[in-house]
């Protein structure tokens, strides 16, 4: 009985094993660029500059207040692409040194809040209730 067995199982798994693909892709080493490096280094200090910006507390005290979930922005402002935070850290920097921090608070403000409203309309996330998401 075993014989029999024998025979088909392993025409069957000699067939397996040459329908596999063995294929291993090649690695590739390629110079890495200054300016490639600088821009990943950029990338990191803009979402750590809107980051800290985003952790003071004023800034927490006015997005609660409009209704905006301080744990909500951040995580919104981590998904950012980094041509959206380049956006958002640039307006951060053009604010005067010696301005209002009530101006710069609400310019925080206001760019999360599009940015939370954009999401809402593109029917990824559900922040405010009176958005309707396009289908």
């Amino acid at each position: 009985m075993l014989k029999i067995l024998m025979r088909p199982v392993s025409l069957l798994l000699v067939i397996s094993f040459c329908l596999l693909n063995f294929n291993v892709p090649m690695a590739q080493a390629k110079m890495v660029s200054t300016d490639t490096v600088i821009a990943g280094q950029q990338a990191v200090d803009q979402r750590v500059q809107v980051a800290d910006f985003l952790a003071r507390e004023d800034v927490k005290q006015i997005m609660t207040q409009y209704g905006v979930d301080p744990a909500e922005a951040q995580h919104r402002v981590d998904s950012l692409s980094n041509d959206e935070l380049a956006k958002v850290a640039s307006s951060i920097d053009q604010l005067p040194a010696g301005g209002s921090a009530v101006g710069a608070i609400v310019g925080a403000v206001l760019i999360v809040f599009v940015i939370l409203l954009i999401t809402d309309i593109c029917g990824i996330t559900h922040v405010f209730p009176f958005v309707t998401p396009q289908n």
